[in-house]
């Protein structure tokens, strides 16, 4: 691209011997640069600059001293466009003026905080919100390590709401082996578990919410707990004997357990095996009747709760008498 340069008029005195096509060309086109460049000028207002930026200013300076700094700049150049014209360059504000602090406790933190379960981590706490399925399980048994490898004498925290490997409505979306692998985790780890239930937690899940440390177990008020067999994942087409060998697997699941459950809530295996007939729900007092947890989290309202007499006693003081217990 040719940049049209304007020049001071110059009287020229040129021999008629050397006038040729040529120059006269070269001084035609000279000409019509220079006032094709004064219209412009004239037709498009330039821009205020402010006088108080010490770049622009600068900037403003060497091109009107001396514009070939501008014009017949390096090629390759290993600064940044400009900023070589300053002895002593210095940007306006330095990054740890700009980020005063990587907290994000501030009303406004200087850059984007992270995802949410970053944040938790952050804070030691793991939270299961959903049922175990393969990828949740990967994420909480890597929660797990990594808490433990950053510090082994620091307590973590587990949020449980999951209806464990079964969905509300009662479909299998997991194997039973999920839940195993996390409880197997929380077994091998140095670091004190609490294990707090904030909504549900329901088969695997409620084994995991009585497998924290114990005396850290709690749950919220209005959480629930259930406890119920495992269930055999859909069969399709399968043949009569793979059926057969699906159900077995379904029945050691269920010792399993009976087991974990009877050794964490320190109840018979008979106890357990026999309210897991059918599905066992337990609100925040039963749980802790029953062992899941060891207290229920009030907010100031222990002694209050504590003196609450229970539904039975009032249905006895009231001669209300149960035909056909269910």
């Amino acid at each position: 691209m040719a940049t049209c340069f304007r020049a001071l008029p110059i009287n020229y005195s040129i021999p008629s011997s050397t006038f040729n096509s040529q120059s006269l060309k070269r001084r035609n086109l000279r000409i019509n640069c220079s006032s094709i460049d004064a219209r412009n000028s004239a037709k498009i207002p330039m821009p205020p600059i402010n006088p108080k930026d010490p770049f622009l200013s600068k900037l403003a300076a060497v091109a009107a001293n001396s514009p070939e700094k501008l014009l017949e700049r390096p090629v390759s150049s290993n600064t940044l466009p400009y900023l070589d014209l300053f002895d002593s360059s210095q940007l306006m504000a330095t990054p740890a003026q700009v980020e005063r602090s990587v907290s994000y406790n501030e009303h406004r933190p200087r850059k984007p905080p992270p995802d949410l379960p970053s944040l938790l981590l952050h804070g030691r706490i793991v939270y299961i919100g959903m049922p175990l399925v393969p990828a949740v399980t990967e994420l909480v048994v890597a929660e797990l390590m990594y808490l433990q490898w950053m510090d082994p004498k620091q307590p973590i925290y587990m949020y449980i709401n999951s209806t464990g490997t079964t969905r509300d409505d009662g479909e299998t979306v997991g194997m039973e082996t999920e839940g195993f692998a996390i409880y197997d985790s929380m077994m091998q780890l140095k670091n004190e578990i609490h294990t707090v239930a904030v909504g549900a937690a329901i088969g695997q899940a409620c084994l995991l919410l009585a497998a924290g440390t114990k005396g850290k177990r709690f749950m919220m008020p209005h959480a629930k707990a259930m406890i119920q067999q495992p269930k055999v994942p859909s069969s399709g087409l399968m043949p009569a004997s793979d059926v057969l060998i699906r159900a077995k697997e379904a029945i050691t699941n269920r010792d399993t357990l009976i087991e974990l459950l009877a050794k964490h809530t320190e109840n018979s295996v008979e106890t357990v095996a026999n309210v897991m007939k059918r599905p066992f729900y337990m609100d925040s007092r039963r749980a802790k009747d029953f062992g899941v947890i060891d207290k229920i989290l009030w907010r100031g309202q222990e002694k209050i709760m504590a003196d609450v007499v229970p539904p039975e006693e009032w249905d006895r003081m009231a001669g209300i008498k149960i035909a056909d217990p269910f």
